[in-house]
């Protein structure tokens, strides 16, 4: 196999953009592998990794593009890289409307004086930088790029603060400002209830479950994955909080976000009594009493959140779909699991999606593993093998760095699912697959071809093994929702209608003896 290495000077790309043209790189044909990305450090460290980097490559500026291609024994390198540029073209070429390009935020704001939020993906090295450009020209800003340090987060916040400002992120991955998704987000059903949250998927998955409880969405707002840490004392929190109580389109509250510090948690709490609308609180193992002492309205989960919100909006319970948990399918699939098939093995592409699967099979189990638990006793030391109960939250760093998230590329959980499938003691294999603006455009499809193999195999050493499938998405979201289930219930892939319900029935369905 030959290699062929391209470096572009002064040629930027923003991470998302990159993530994605790298994925359809790797899909061209004869290419064993190909790296489509800026010369950043952590970049280098992973073609370091890979024994591909070179002293060119080494000596390459962060605002300089890699092109990296490892052909196939027999390959046409230089052919395979003209394919890798029209990649870079097509997505330029974009739709009908018009798009104009601009050097600086300041030229962007000059021109276009009516705007007033800005979007920034770019390397993290600048990322603050051009945050605190946005700001001071006025603009709310939703800053998508991570690696961006916490003492600069803090001082964007502060300063937002100060100007009046929305300054989502950084490593906010979601938003929906006036029926406009940003970065990843779903086409839902615009309303009156109003969506904070410090967990990209868990904002997702809240404002769909409003849509399919027939609600809708005035704003959702992020705030990036460390607001509610410590340091930064969950500034975008409470500024949300107050923007949306000030909103007339806005007539509840619903706060999502991970285990948070509990210093920041009481003072989020505290604002609850400035509110004059209703505030429901989703805090991932969360206490109960402590939203109830505030006057807020508690919510363990996701769904309940979501039920909370838009009963409080008025609409009556009784003409909602609850999905309720489906007992006799339980009830089945554990007379089909052997006694030895005992543990869960969760692979998720949303780190909160994860998190409340986790949560809820902790409930009933001890023994529940992650690389995003807690409990450091419980912490998988090893990540490329799971122990007893699994839950890996895959588009954590651990998993990508250097490589696309989960939600691009969702390929990446292919061979994972392959080691999980081979398992016999594995009962249940539980994913997600998420829908909606940013995501990948065929999620199901990327990993139908290894859910058959699996199926086959459990098949040829006459075990069951079930595979418990959860759609993030909308009836109007793209692609089709109703397919991408159509898709896994012809693999013989069993359907949740929420994560909730992916969490509830995960752990009843190896729950052996244990009756309703």
């Amino acid at each position: 196999m030959s290699t062929k290495i391209v470096i572009k000077k002064n040629t930027y790309f923003d991470s998302v953009s990159l993530m994605s043209i790298s994925t359809k790189a790797n899909q061209i044909e004869h290419v064993d592998q190909a790296i489509v990305a800026m010369a950043t450090e952590m970049n280098k460290g992973v073609l370091r990794n890979l024994n591909l980097l070179t002293k060119e490559l080494e000596e390459a500026k962060n605002g300089d593009l890699m092109i990296v291609i490892k052909g196939k024994d027999g390959a046409d390198n230089d052919q395979i890289l003209t394919e890798i540029e029209a990649l870079f073209k097509k997505k330029s070429s974009g739709g009908s409307h018009f798009e104009a390009r601009y050097a600086t935020i300041e030229s962007a704001k000059s021109q276009v004086a009516e705007a007033n939020l800005a979007v920034i993906s770019v390397n993290g090295a600048y990322a603050a930088r051009e945050a605190r450009k946005a700001l001071e020209q006025d603009l709310h800003v939703m800053l998508f790029s991570d690696n961006v340090s916490i003492d600069d987060e803090l001082a964007l916040k502060q300063l937002a603060h100060r100007k009046g400002l929305l300054m989502m992120g950084p490593d906010c991955g979601t938003a929906i400002i006036n029926n406009k998704a940003l970065c990843f987000g779903n086409a839902v059903r615009q309303g009156s209830i109003g969506i904070i949250g410090a967990s990209g998927t868990g904002s997702q998955e809240v404002s769909v479950r409003i849509h399919d409880f027939g609600g809708g969405v005035s704003q959702l707002i992020g705030t990036g994955g460390r607001d509610l840490s410590e340091k930064i004392g969950g500034i975008m929190m409470l500024d949300a909080m107050n923007v949306l109580d000030k909103d007339p389109n806005t007539q509840v509250i619903v706060l999502i976000s991970k285990p948070p510090a509990e210093s920041v948690e009481l003072k989020v709490l505290a604002n609850i009594k400035n509110c004059t609308k209703p505030v429901v609180v989703c805090f991932i193992g969360g206490c109960e009493q402590r939203v109830v002492k505030a006057g807020g309205h508690f919510a363990q989960t996701t769904k309940q959140a979501a039920l909370k919100a838009v009963l409080l909006t008025g609409i009556k319970e009784e003409d909602i779909d609850l999905h309720s948990l489906n007992w006799p399918l339980i009830e089945e699939v554990r007379a089909k699991l052997k006694p030895e098939q005992k543990y869960i093995r969760g692979l998720f592409c949303g780190g909160t999606i994860c998190d409340e699967v986790m949560y809820l099979a902790m409930e009933k189990y001890p023994n529940i593993y992650s690389n995003i638990q807690k409990d450091l006793n419980l912490r998988l030391k090893d990540l490329n093998h799971s122990i007893e109960h699994t839950f890996l939250d895959l588009g954590d760093d651990d998993f990508t760095n250097g490589k696309p998230h989960p939600m691009i590329d969702p390929s990446n959980r292919i061979e994972r699912f392959l080691q999980e499938a081979r398992d016999p003691e594995v009962g249940v294999i539980a994913m997600d697959f998420i829908l909606g603006f940013g995501s990948h455009e065929d999620p199901v499809g990327v990993m139908l071809p290894a859910i058959y193999q699996a199926k086959k195999l459990a098949k040829e050493q006459q075990r069951h093994l079930e595979i418990l499938g959860y759609v993030l998405g909308t009836d109007l979201d793209q692609p089709d929702m109703a397919k991408q289930i159509q898709q896994l219930e012809d693999a013989g892939v069993t359907i949740s209608s929420s994560c909730t319900n992916t969490g509830l029935l995960s752990r009843e369905f190896v729950a052996k003896g244990d009756a309703k």
